[in-house]
């Protein structure tokens, strides 16, 4: 058995990882003091090194030691009732062969990642020449409601297979605070992507706050369901959508910035449910996060494009955005009457979906209603003028990039 507190030397990791699949015994410290070099016999360590984490799925808790680097060749699963410990100033370099690198953190394990604005923890590709999709991203799957799934069954993640969804709203999957996931994305098709940060089901219970997503393949954040509450959330240049919420989010975001690079799709997409599952929670719910404090940041309305895509019955509250530079604000779709399959509309004249407080900064189409609904934009939109959205410039200083 491996003791507590064992420190592993680079020679016998491999070793140590191949068998922590089975060890629920003993919790696993990479800290790489005992590397040795060909100098003469002296041991020396060093904060240079990389640390290799083997590709398994762990039943013992694994620890990150402080401004190390590391490195992952393939898919690194926590296990029901593990902890993943990252301590501040950690690197994570993948291997750059895309969707089959990636952290999961399974229902009912947790991730302790507690970076600080000085010393934030990067999870990234290891190539030299890095570039969007070269590495899956960091999933984590919680015990959350969801609306693709009766009661308290469960759904499984699009990359992994893992079971994610049930009935805790305040589940808690730990901690996530000055983490910055860059170069993810990566594809297994056409349909199964990573993002940057996948949230299944996540709860309340879980601290997420001072995210950044760059530079990814597939959207910077989504939300499978869940619950979670999420704090100063960045999002530079992903290919895809910034921030998508699906199968019943009833979460929030607050604090949030949004810039577009050359290739990207929507700031953000919001469906009310997952249309390719469709909503089967009995009785039936629609995604309904609230959304404070905000600023997306497109080309140029001459770019097209839209900053926000509502769609699937989505209902949602707006608080305090700002948009700039897209061919339109708002674009909502669905179908006419509260009983149809895609109630975009009725969430607006019910008041469940709402924006209050907004500027449009050279925006040619404020609101865009495809949703066979009959509402004036004044019935969508009020306090227009009246949005600041996020005071970037002075919570994201320091630990963000690509600014």
């Amino acid at each position: 058995m491996m003791k507590n507190n064992l420190v592993l030397g680079l020679a016998t990791i491999a070793l140590l990882f191949n068998s922590c699949a089975t060890d629920d015994t003993a919790d696993i410290y990479i800290t790489d003091n005992s590397v040795i070099h060909n100098n003469g016999g002296g041991n020396t360590g060093s904060n240079d090194e990389e640390i290799a984490i083997g590709a398994a799925e762990y039943s013992s808790d694994l620890t990150l030691e402080a401004n190390r680097t590391y490195t992952i060749s393939g898919p690194v699963i926590m296990a029901e009732g593990t902890t993943l410990t990252i301590n501040e100033g950690v690197t994570i370099k993948a291997i750059a062969t895309g969707a089959d690198v990636y952290i999961a953190i399974s229902q009912g394990a947790k991730i302790i990642a507690n970076g600080s604005a000085e010393k934030p923890i990067v999870m990234t590709s290891g190539n030299s020449n890095p570039a969007a999709g070269q590495w899956g991203g960091l999933i984590v799957l919680g015990k959350a409601p969801i609306n693709s799934v009766t009661g308290s069954a469960t759904s499984t993640s699009e990359i992994g297979s893992l079971p994610y969804g049930g009935t805790d709203s305040a589940d808690n999957s730990g901690v996530l605070r000055y983490v910055r996931v860059e170069y993810s994305g990566g594809a297994a098709d056409g349909s199964s992507e990573n993002n940057g940060f996948s949230f299944y089901g996540v709860g309340a219970g879980t601290t997420i706050e001072y995210i950044q997503a760059y530079e990814g393949a597939d959207d910077g954040i989504e939300f499978f369901g869940g619950t979670a509450e999420v704090s100063y959330a960045v999002v530079i240049n992903c290919q895809d959508d910034s921030i998508d919420w699906t199968e019943g989010f009833t979460g929030s975001i607050t604090n949030a910035y949004i810039k577009h690079g050359a290739d990207h799709d929507k700031g953000f997409e919001c469906d009310g449910y997952n249309t390719d599952i469709g909503n089967l929670s009995n009785p039936k719910f629609w995604s309904k996060p609230t959304v404070t404090n905000a600023t997306i940041v497109g080309l140029g309305s001459s770019k097209g494009n839209e900053a926000i895509r509502l769609r699937a019955g989505t209902q949602g509250i707006f608080n305090n955005i700002l948009i700039e530079g897209f061919a339109e604000g708002f674009d909502l779709d669905g179908d006419a009457g509260a009983n149809s399959d895609n109630p975009t509309g009725t969430g607006v004249i019910n008041g469940d979906l709402h924006v209050t407080n907004i500027t449009f900064i050279d925006v040619t189409t404020k609101t865009k209603n495809d949703t066979g609904d009959t509402f004036s934009e004044t019935d969508f939109i009020s306090g227009e003028g009246q949005g600041t959205g996020t005071d970037y410039a002075t919570w994201g200083a320091n630990w963000t990039v690509g600014n």
